[in-house]
Order: C-alpha cells, then sequence, then structure tokens
C-alpha cells in the first residue's frame, strides 16, 4: 500500500499539487476497498472514521482530482451514481464489469476478452488502443439463485387459484 501511495504522490508532485492528510486519508480508503466501486459519499464515510475534520467538499474535490489525473476511474453505471476505481497499477487496462440490474452488484471481469480486437484496430485502423471499458448489464447470479428458490418455494405451495379435484 504503501508503494502505492508514494507513487501517486509523486503523481501529484509532477502536476503541482501535494499529498494532504486529507487526500491521502482518501487515498487510503481506497486503497482499502480497491474491490468496490465506490461513490463519493461511500468514500466519505469512510474516511470521516479516519479524519473527522475532513469534508464531503473536499473529498468530492479529492476524486475529481484524481480523476482528471487518471489515477482513478470515474465509472457510473447507469444509476446516476459516480463511482470511483483505483487504475490498476499493471499493465493491464482492461477494466470490465457485470452489472447487475436488479440488486446494482457490480462485479468485475479480470479477462481481458478485447486483445485480439485491439489487434484489429490497429492493423486495419492504425489505431492504437490506449484504454478501454466494457459494461455489461444483467441479472447476477445471486439474484438469479434467489430467483430460482423463490420458484422452487412457489412450486411446493398448494396453488390456492386451482379449484382440487372431486372424487
Amino acid at each position: 500500500m504503501e508503494a502505492r501511495i508514494d507513487k501517486i504522490k509523486q503523481q501529484l508532485q509532477s502536476q503541482g499539487y501535494k499529498l494532504t492528510p486529507q487526500r491521502e486519508a482518501t487515498v487510503r480508503v481506497l486503497l482499502e476497498n480497491e474491490e468496490d466501486h465506490l461513490s463519493a459519499e461511500d468514500v466519505f464515510m469512510l474516511v470521516k472514521d479516519k479524519a473527522p475534520e475532513i469534508g464531503l467538499a473536499t473529498v468530492y474535490r479529492t476524486l475529481e482530482l484524481l480523476s482528471d489525473m487518471h489515477v482513478l476511474e470515474k465509472m457510473n453505471f447507469g444509476d446516476g451514481v459516480a463511482r470511483y476505481d483505483l487504475r490498476s497499477d499493471s499493465t493491464h487496462h482492461h477494466h470490465h464489469h457485470l452489472i447487475c440490474v436488479q440488486c446494482g452488484s457490480v462485479d468485475e471481469i479480470m479477462e481481458d476478452w478485447l486483445g485480439p480486437l485491439e489487434e484489429r484496430l490497429a492493423q486495419e485502423y492504425n489505431f492504437k488502443v490506449l484504454d478501454h471499458r466494457l459494461d455489461f448489464q444483467g441479472i447476477c447470479h445471486r439474484c438469479n439463485e434467489k430467483s430460482a428458490e423463490q420458484m422452487k418455494e412457489k412450486d411446493k405451495q398448494p396453488d390456492k387459484d386451482k379449484p382440487s379435484a372431486m372424487i
């Protein structure tokens, strides 16, 4: 974690900014919750525990600054809420998501299925892809399983609408 913080500090300094205690607290929360896609309000609630003096506006400004510097990726999954995700240190630039339209969960796909397409774009259009993101919207496995369980339970219950057969 400290190496990532040092790298972000260097990125800020190269742009004329400092890693203030408030910014550092925000970055630490993002690093500690790297698997989640936190909204500014989520980040604020978590940062407030570490730095009670921090304000929501400071968190918003920090997130926007880090997003503008490409340290964070600002995402909207169609629900009107901006969420933030730290960009990976790896050389892979893909960022793919499975977004559940029922429960709102977001799962990441860690494989880059678009590599062959990027190669084709380079060959056919002389286009170098620097980044891409792919979002799939549908129903997650958790909601599918819950729905299947509810259907099983419904099938077990006697149907009140059907008249019982007379003998």
